[in-house]
């Protein structure tokens, strides 16, 4: 029978849906030496190490048991298999539980600890009993405020005691402290000098700077103006270019500008009173 493929063609088949069935084998039986194991190999150099044998062991062969016996927690703890549980030295419910004494063990081993000197104490006291019952429904008229203002206001001074200090009788009461005079009179020099610094300070700008004279401004001003002039002249021979089509023409339109307005202000500054010229520059 021819297989049937899936519609696209892939060329699988859908009976390989189903898992082909698993083939087990047999496994040999398990490999058991015919040499017992509890013999010593020959001329070995195991099991024999802090004993005072040589370096090998049962060198002839005829050794049934073992040359050198295995010594319990002698150099790595106990042998394997020494904390396996037992099976039938299981551990039962409540062995590890820490058995507690009666009374009657008690008094039959520590009689003392039951007389009633050595009894603790209670910490709370005991519960009512259903005859103690509890005073209720009492009702009073007394204003408790009322009564308590009265008993503040009546209420007597208490009294100072003979072992008292008694602040007001100190030799230093209402005396400003030694400390606090030496402290103001540290700041109060500290204040003089800081403001005889100052006042150096202002002499010596004081003496740095000069009115200048009346005929050194106006000497001033008309050079100003003169230098005005000229440049003026020199900005108004290129003002009829009106096209600035190099980078020549155009640094040295902004340079006249420039100079002009320097030379205005420094001419309206001169014209102001009381110019200081400073000596130090």
């Amino acid at each position: 029978m021819a297989d049937v493929y899936d519609i696209h063609g892939h060329g699988e088949s859908i009976y390989n849906i189903i898992p082909p069935k698993e083939i087990r084998h047999e496994r040999p039986p398990m490999y058991r030496s015919k040499h017992s194991s509890k013999v010593p190999p020959t001329a070995s150099t195991f099991g024999h190490a802090q004993t005072s044998h040589p370096v090998a062991t049962n060198i002839a062969g005829d050794s049934v048991d073992k040359v050198a016996p295995i010594k319990a927690n002698r150099t790595m703890g106990k042998p394997p298999g020494s904390l396996r549980p037992d099976p039938a030295n299981f551990a039962k419910s409540g062995t590890k539980n820490e058995k507690v004494k009666t009374l009657a063990e008690v008094k039959r081993d520590q009689p003392d600890l039951l007389q009633p000197s050595k009894l603790r104490t209670k910490l709370k006291p005991g519960v009512p009993q259903p005859d103690e019952k509890p005073v209720m429904n009492l009702v009073t008229s007394k204003n408790f405020v009322v009564a308590n203002a009265v008993e503040t206001i009546l209420a007597a001074p208490k009294r100072v005691t003979q072992g008292a200090k008694d602040y007001l009788n100190k030799e230093d009461f209402g005396k400003v402290p030694k400390y606090l005079q030496h402290i103001k009179q540290d700041i109060d020099a500290e204040y003089n000098y800081i403001a005889s610094l100052q006042q150096q300070e202002e002499e010596m700008n004081r003496s740095a700077f000069a009115p200048m004279a009346e005929e050194d401004r106006l000497e001033l001003i008309e050079g100003l103006k003169a230098r005005w002039e000229q440049v003026n002249t020199e900005y108004q021979s290129g003002t009829h270019i009106t096209k600035l089509d190099t980078i020549g023409k155009i640094k040295r339109k902004e340079k006249y500008e420039a100079e002009l307005s320097q030379l205005e202000k420094d001419i309206e500054r001169l014209n102001r009173r009381n110019i200081v010229v400073d000596q130090m520059s």
